[in-house]
């Protein structure tokens, strides 16, 4: 009775984000009920490997009964401070200090955001208060990477390359450009160099054709997420990054998905060697126990925007940036992942990836790719000519609702790919398990009648 009373409530009230409205009417929700480690427990008492890490972002895991003190502490000790008026508190400046001492470079300066959409919005901000500062305002295009994902707020959604973040929305703006992206698995190029010289190229004509002087900024993700985890050639940011110093235009990481151990190092930046302009994150900054992102600023952004200001307040603020008590979370959480479950991430990532690789043989898989613990496995229905899905078979909904029955959420596409990311904290069992009822679902789904007509 409580969990349908729930699922009516839900009905008639709470507004899902990114979901069909009617069609959640219909389906109704799924409740949560509990979580440990890897593994969540819906109000049925189901017991689900949580392969996606809520949304790529619970990195340690579930129930860490330190990150819950550390957060009981706070706030009992103080709940809430203001970081305006030039006030603030402990552990947001303890936190500020301790991603500066780990991040690349110089990013030394921390600006704390809700999540990942209002960092990405706060350094559309930041860069175009920059440029003003530098005497040149006029620079005032940005441009990003088809099926990149940069948030969902009115700015943010038009950096974004995805069309449901488009459609009705009005966006993109005039001033938000596209590039191609490298997704190698469908690229007509086929060597990485190839790959790497026609993106730098693309990005370099798309600057003249915009203009060398009205060009801000350059954003990316490591590794593309919400596009279908697609993992560009190795040296391909680097490049990029490269590009963007020659063209003086700034170059922004968006590490919301990437950072916090989830390609392995703490930050995937490191693992190209370059240091961003700009670079954001969220998710695993507090893995996802409370809300908080952030914004990486490189000394020279800093002091730019702090010179050109000079006496008066840079204008952009959030009432909750540097919450005392998701600080708190953050630097337990930080704690962990130095404490061992970096380690176990690198290992189980590469546990993972040999796994899934496996399934390369399974007549429905056209590509296996990752990184670490993050990783997808493209469906297709003819391996030479690389053929979708059908879209008529609802892969999102029906895929997931597969892996569901199997004791397995993972992120299922709509062109039908599946996404992992699981927590960092996932023992070999719990990696073979997803690996195995992947396969089930694989098998499952070639059974289909569309599946075998569109095979035929």
């Amino acid at each position: 009775m409580l969990s349908n009373s729930l699922i009516e409530l839900d009905r008639q009230h709470l507004v899902h984000p990114v979901s069909s409205f009617r069609g959640h009417e219909e389906r109704g929700v799924r409740v949560l009920r509990s979580a440990k480690g890897a593994t969540v427990t819906d109000a049925e008492g189901r017991e689900l490997i949580d392969g996606f890490a809520g949304l790529w972002c619970v990195n340690a895991g579930y129930g860490h009964e330190s990150v819950v003190e550390a957060a009981a502490e706070q706030m009992r000790q103080l709940p809430y401070a203001t970081g305006y008026f030039d006030l603030g508190s402990e552990a947001p400046i303890r936190l500020a200090a301790a991603l500066a001492e780990r991040s690349p470079g110089d990013l030394n300066h921390i600006y704390f955001s809700l999540g990942g959409s209002d960092a990405v919005d706060s350094t559309i901000r930041f860069i175009r208060y920059y440029w003003h500062a530098k005497g040149q305002p006029d620079r005032d295009q940005f441009i990003s990477v088809e099926q990149g994902y940069h948030g969902s707020t009115t700015m943010g959604a038009g950096l974004t390359a995805l069309p449901g973040f488009h459609d009705g929305f009005g966006v993109p703006y005039q001033w938000q450009h596209k590039i191609s992206s490298h997704y190698t698995y469908r690229n007509p190029l086929t060597t990485d160099q190839e790959i790497i010289d026609a993106s730098v190229a693309e990005l370099k004509a798309k600057v003249a054709a915009i203009g060398e002087d009205k060009v801000a900024a350059f954003y990316v993700e490591p590794i593309q997420g919400s596009g279908g985890v697609l993992v560009p050639p190795k040296g391909w940011v680097k490049a990029m990054r490269d590009a963007c110093a020659e063209l003086d235009i700034l170059f922004v990481a968006d590490e919301v998905i990437t950072g916090f151990g989830r390609t392995g190092p703490l930050f995937a930046c490191a693992e190209e060697g370059i240091v961003p302009d700009l670079m954001t994150c969220a998710k695993g900054l507090t893995s996802g126990y409370v809300p908080m992102g952030a914004v990486f600023m490189r000394d020279h952004v800093y002091e730019t925007i702090a010179e050109g200001a000079g006496a008066k307040a840079v204008g952009h603020g959030f009432t909750y940036s540097a919450h005392p008590v998701s600080a708190a979370v953050a630097l337990e959480v930080l704690k962990l992942y130095e404490g061992g479950l970096l380690e176990n991430g690198r290992k189980a990532g590469a546990r993972l990836l040999a796994g899934l690789d496996t399934l390369r043989d399974h007549p429905l898989v056209g590509d296996v790719r990752g990184r670490g613990m993050l990783a997808a496995v493209e469906m297709v229905t003819d391996k030479e000519r690389k053929t979708p899905l059908p879209a008529s078979v609802q892969p999102a909904t029906r895929l997931f609702d597969r892996a569901w029955e199997q004791g397995l959420i993972v992120r299922s596409f709509a062109q039908g790919i599946f996404g992992y990311a699981p927590p960092l904290c996932c023992t070999d069992a719990e990696i073979d398990a997803i690996v195995e009822r992947t396969r089930t679902v694989l098998d499952q789904t070639l059974e289909d009648p569309e599946i075998r007509a569109a095979m035929a």
